[in-house]
């Protein structure tokens, strides 16, 4: 789908950011991190045979062809709404048009020109790895001399700026209506700071020509990754027959009307409307936003900790900032604004690489992931009670702003931070909010303001405030540290983190807790539903009813998740549970109520969910439509035509995926796949060995072409291959147990063995890799082996009569 951040697919794989991946620069170094972030976008192997699906991949805010501009006709009042650019707000509302003018909205993006370029081209020069660039003046233009698309050295006018501060990127103009942004930025943070200076987005790698992440290549695209969130009434334009782009906007930057709807209605009301207004009287807005921010939050009593809210705020409120501050992929174009982010976008959840196990922050995530998770959220905080909406500067400076809600006499005290005044530990942001950067110099707060917990550092592998500010220290050190001062309760509370990462570590057993979680209505919604993630590869029959429940939750995005539990079952059984929210109020439940049923015949389908079922299927057609310029959606394309049975149209599309973008792995294998299921084997195989050729450290193209080698009985170049998939996913324990399963097969059981158990001490209880290790041990006459690997089976299913039986068996041969 779309979201403000690129995504690079199989090599190197970025997702989601705003122009190049934001990713932290810790981990930028070796590239591994871009791998897996691109994928994070949807990679779901199926079975030993498996097609990859890709999930809607979130694109970053691009750039617009040109400028569109609107001029409302003249229509009687209401007849429709229509986009009318800020200078016609001036008139009524001055105060907030000024406010407005110097923010980061307002110089989203702008022309090039003199009083808009920041960076030095005045002949200035910079070098990255072999590539020497240099930024002057000719004819009134600011030009670069840098490498193009075949690599060579070429003269490149700007087009736009993009940005401000703490840095600018720059827009270049392409054939067919496309915009490129520039990977060399430049740092507006004064000299004194660092800034002044031009560097480069990805400072440790080199990314040339050939590179996925090039400036010229489709991941670097305006129009693709960043135009959505940086100017107001975006339409993408994009042209499936000739990859071209006529994206047309009606405001340049980020404007009134991106947050308060097409404002002719309300021009025409303001006409003839006179105070006092009608009760009700809706004064021609397309969306009403009120935070009530000033007389909202009152403390009980005069000695209470907190603050508390004297009504909840409207939804609309927060959605409208959640459309862009989010990562997402896009749904639709052109919906109001303040619409659930779930109708209109697929956010992404906590899944990691892009979150550490506990939720924190990895990569950049625009807010809303970490938001969602906050006490604060769940309190009713809004944005606008601690952002002024027009300026974007903060209600208040340091803890001034979060004592308003907070008692100062409580909190911003020596007796709560323990640490010396006017130093870094006294500000509250810096240990309930720790900054990260991103694209080199950009930092951002996490915000889903947590308490630092440096004991689920030496768990979690997550970072912790204390230890990120002392960073000489150990978070035992600091574990210590907060036990003298808060005594040990602290390290008693419970925390989510610790059971997604169990899903993610410990297989099977952490079902049961996963399941509790994700049933757990005082929980955050983002944190159940990234709990049902975990528990999908995991579904068994007998949660189906607890899968039935969550289908009904209140949140949209828990039931999208809980989708994915019912995908696996038999087409009655799912359409029972899923046919109901084909008529969802959220377009993204129905969406993917549409997908996961479309292989389902309109024959078992009751005749009163037909309609809804042609409309679901219509809106994820359209969805795959807007999207068509992402290789991944038309690899999601290809899978919904499959499954519906079209294989030939299937191949068309996962063909198309490879012209967008060659080095996309999803879609050779699943062009694989087609050709193994119409017997033609030797076709598969040609095209996995085509994708290596492009990407020879591809591991499921290793894996897939290792399956495919067997089924053509070529054993031993078969097993060098599922070796090679498990040596580079060494944490796929698919991976690990195909090739385990081979080597058996091939008689090195000892090898077999040796891989199944080194997969088992990363990965302890998965029943594949359980099962594999009973079964070969007791083949070998180890029953107490066997024995010890069947307990363990029972620890994670002690309920399960088929682990028990089999306990009882070994122990009798013991």
């Amino acid at each position: 789908m779309s979201r403000r951040k690129t995504t690079k697919p199989s090599k190197a794989t970025k997702s989601d950011s705003v122009l190049p991946l934001e990713t932290p620069q810790s981990s930028s170094a070796d590239g591994k991190l871009r791998i897996a972030i691109f994928l994070t976008f949807g990679l779901i192997v199926a079975a030993i045979f498996g097609v990859i699906y890709f999930l809607p991949m979130p694109q970053a805010p691009t750039l617009v062809a040109a400028p569109a501009t609107l001029k409302p006709e003249a229509v009687s009042p209401f007849a429709h709404r229509e986009y009318v650019g800020a200078n016609a707000c001036t008139q009524c509302h001055r105060s907030e048009f000024e406010s407005w003018a110097g923010s980061h909205h307002a110089l989203a993006m702008q022309e090039a020109n003199a009083q808009t370029v920041l960076g030095d081209f005045n002949d200035a020069k910079f070098k990255h790895h072999d590539v020497e660039s240099s930024f002057f003046k000719r004819d009134g233009k600011f030009m670069v001399r840098t490498d193009g698309l075949d690599g060579n050295l070429a003269d490149f006018p700007i087009k736009y700026t993009f940005g401000v501060t703490p840095l600018q990127q720059y827009l270049i103009e392409f054939p067919g209506g496309r915009y490129q942004a520039l990977g060399i930025a430049w740092d507006s943070r004064k000299q004194s700071e660092g800034g002044q200076r031009w560097f480069h987005l990805y400072p440790h790698e080199k990314v040339d020509h050939s590179d996925q992440l090039h400036w010229t290549g489709r991941y670097q695209n305006w129009n693709l990754q960043c135009a959505e969130c940086h100017s107001t009434h975006l339409k993408k334009g994009y042209d499936t027959a000739t990859d071209s782009y006529k994206t047309t906007f009606s405001a340049i930057n980020v404007s009134c009307e991106s947050c308060h709807g097409p404002a002719s209605q309300h021009i025409e009301w303001s006409k003839w409307a006179q105070p006092p207004y009608a009760q009700g009287d809706d004064k021609g807005l397309a969306v009403h936003l009120q935070s009530r921010w000033r007389e909202a939050w009152k403390f009980p009593a005069s000695d209470a900790k907190f603050a508390q809210r004297d009504q909840p705020a409207a939804d609309a409120l927060m959605n409208t900032c959640w459309a862009c501050h989010a990562r997402r992929s896009t749904l639709a174009e052109g919906g109001l604004p303040g619409l659930p982010l779930e109708d209109t976008h697929r956010p992404a959840l906590l899944t990691q690489p892009t979150y550490y196990a506990d939720g924190q922050q990895r990569d950049e995530d625009y807010t809303w992931g970490s938001f969602r998770q906050s006490k604060m959220f769940q309190k009713g905080v809004t944005c606008l009670d601690c952002h002024e909406p027009h300026t974007l500067k903060l209600r208040a400076e340091g803890n001034a702003l979060c004592t308003r809600c907070h008692n100062a006499a409580e909190f911003d005290s020596s007796k709560h931070h323990f640490h010396k005044l006017g130093s870094k530990g006294t500000q509250c942001i810096d240990c309930h909010a720790p900054e990260q950067n991103y694209m080199v110099i950009d930092g951002r707060h996490d915000h889903s303001f947590r308490l630092p917990r440096p004991d689920l550092s030496q768990s979690l592998g997550s970072p912790n405030a204390c230890t990120q500010c002392h960073q000489i220290r150990k978070p035992e050190w600091a574990a210590a540290a907060m036990d003298e001062w808060y005594g040990k309760a602290w390290r008693e509370r419970p925390h989510y983190g610790n059971t997604l990462h169990a899903g993610a570590a410990q297989g099977i057993k952490a079902l049961p807790a996963l399941l509790d979680l994700a049933q757990d209505s005082t929980s955050p919604a983002i944190v159940r539903a990234t709990a049902i993630t975990f528990i999908e590869p995991l579904m068994r029959p007998e949660f189906l009813t607890a899968a039935r429940l969550l289908l009904q939750d209140a949140d949209p995005s828990v039931r999208i998740a809980a989708l994915g539990l019912v995908e696996a079952i038999d087409p009655v059984n799912r359409v029972l549970a899923a046919a109901p929210l084909l008529a969802d109020p959220i377009r993204g439940v129905r969406i993917e109520a549409a997908r996961m049923l479309a292989d389902v015949p309109n024959s078992q389908f009751p005749a009163s969910r037909l309609s809804a079922h042609e409309s679901a299927i219509k809106e994820y057609q359209d969805y795959l439509t807007i999207n068509a310029d992402w290789p991944s959606e038309n690899v999601n394309l290809g899978n919904f035509l499959l499954r519906q049975g079209n294989s030939q149209a299937a191949v068309s599309a996962y063909e198309r995926a490879l012209t967008l973008d060659p080095r996309f792995a999803g879609a050779y294998v699943n062009l694989a796949d087609i050709y193994r299921q119409q017997g033609r084997e030797d076709e598969g195989e040609k095209q996995l060995r085509r994708g290596l050729a492009l990407l020879p450290s591809a591991a499921d193209l290793h894996h897939a072409l290792g399956l495919s080698l067997v089924r053509q009985g070529k054993a031993p170049a078969a097993l060098a291959e599922l070796a090679m998939a498990a040596k580079l996913a060494p944490d796929n324990t698919r991976y690990a147990y195909v090739h385990a399963v081979g080597l058996h097969s091939a008689g090195e059981r000892r090898e077999a063995l040796a891989v199944l158990k080194k997969i088992d001490a990363r990965h302890p209880y998965d029943l594949d890799i359980l099962g594999a290790l009973i079964s070969m041990q007791r083949e070998a006459g180890d029953a107490k082996a066997a024995l010890a690997y069947a307990r363990k089976a029972s620890e994670a299913l002690p309920d399960d009569a088929g682990i028990k039986r089999m306990v009882e068996e070994l122990e009798d041969k013991k």
